[in-house]
């Protein structure tokens, strides 16, 4: 179903990342990716230094459907600015940073346990 913003209007598993790809529900988005409870979001950060308060806006603005954020940083472990991490817990989040391939399958299982969650996941290079 395509849709005005190009996203998968609900939220699923991720079944699969590749370079500069993840795969879902049967289809595959180039590029990093939000998975929120709205739906799967292509997202425009290519690298960790990208990720501040404006590109996590489509996450503030969902705040109060999930209470835990999973940041996938890529290959590296990144560790997350101080004042963004402050900013998401005064929206109520918690927030995680770690590489991408273990922030997709915390993701997943946290999601299969129906916890509310949500992931922004750089795609890998």
């Amino acid at each position: 179903m395509a849709t005005p913003d190009a996203h998968l209007p609900y939220q699923v598993p991720i079944d699969g990342y590749a370079r500069g790809a993840f795969h879902f529900a049967g289809m595959a988005s180039a590029g990093s990716i939000l998975a929120l409870p709205s739906g799967i979001h292509a997202w425009a950060p290519r690298e960790p230094r990208e990720i501040d308060e404006a590109a996590l806006a489509r996450v503030f603005a969902e705040a109060g459907s999930f209470q835990l954020l999973l940041i996938g940083t890529g290959v590296d472990p990144w560790p997350l600015p101080e004042a963004l991490r402050w900013r998401l817990r005064d929206a109520g989040l918690s927030v995680d940073t770690l590489p991408t391939r273990s922030a997709a399958s915390t993701y997943n299982v946290l999601l299969a346990e129906g916890r509310p969650v949500a992931a922004a996941l750089l795609a890998l290079p």
